[in-house]
């Protein structure tokens, strides 16, 4: 493992898979700095000291693999990355035109696929950038997609609050509704029936409340 750049805080980081140090260099040439973005480049000769990398460096924004590896092949490094639940997004790389190998990757959710005899001018930087953008909006789609979610759950649980607040109010109120109604219907001084008479208007002023309640949580 070697690192050819060492950037700022605010460069992308890049690991390089590929056992050929003539393309690691080519890479790092490629990478330069392009349109105002800096590149720190991890180069990681062996597939399984990629997957540990990753593992271990959680600043790592994107991977560059080549197929074409020794011991293994990188769709089965790729294979690894995915079946170890590690997000991050895949460039792959190869000297072949094997379309079969594209779906294979693409398969694995790589997310762009390279060619290396076509990898001219700015074409791999430009990549790097748009697999970063797309990550990103992917990300942001995702996260709304949860917050939508959790907004949802959080409704669903005030709603069942509420039927729980108005069931657990309505049936004493119905109670004392009842035992209010056979109160009024004894004789009883002026006091008492002043008395009874506010109760009776306070059940009827809370029972008001509870249907307003109600109704505002069915039409949420």
């Amino acid at each position: 493992m070697d690192q050819f750049v060492a950037a700022n805080h605010s460069a992308i980081h890049v690991l390089l898979v590929d056992d050929n140090i003539s393309y690691a260099k080519t890479v790092q040439s490629q990478l330069k700095q392009f349109e105002g973005k800096e590149f720190k480049i991890t180069w990681e000769k062996f597939g399984v000291g990629g997957i540990e990398k990753l593992k271990k460096d959680s600043s790592i924004d994107i991977v560059i693999l080549n197929y074409d590896l020794k011991k293994t092949t990188g769709l089965d490094i790729a294979r690894e990355i995915r079946a170890q639940k590690i997000d991050v997004p895949i460039v792959f790389v190869t000297t072949s035109k094997d379309f079969s190998v594209a779906v294979e990757a693409m398969k694995l959710a790589v997310d762009d696929f390279l060619v290396k005899d076509e990898i001219v001018g700015s074409i791999l930087p430009r990549t790097v950038l748009n697999v970063l953008n797309r990550a990103q909006l992917y990300r942001q789609i995702a996260q709304v997609g949860k917050n939508k979610i959790i907004a949802q759950k959080k409704t669903e649980a005030i709603k069942e609050v509420v039927v729980t607040i108005c069931h657990e109010f309505n049936n004493p109120l119905a109670a004392i509704k009842i035992s209010t109604e056979i109160i009024s219907r004894q004789k009883l001084n002026p006091l008492e029936r002043t008395a009874v008479a506010e109760l009776d208007k306070n059940i009827r002023t809370i029972e008001k409340e509870i249907i307003k309640l109600r109704d505002i949580n069915l039409s949420s």
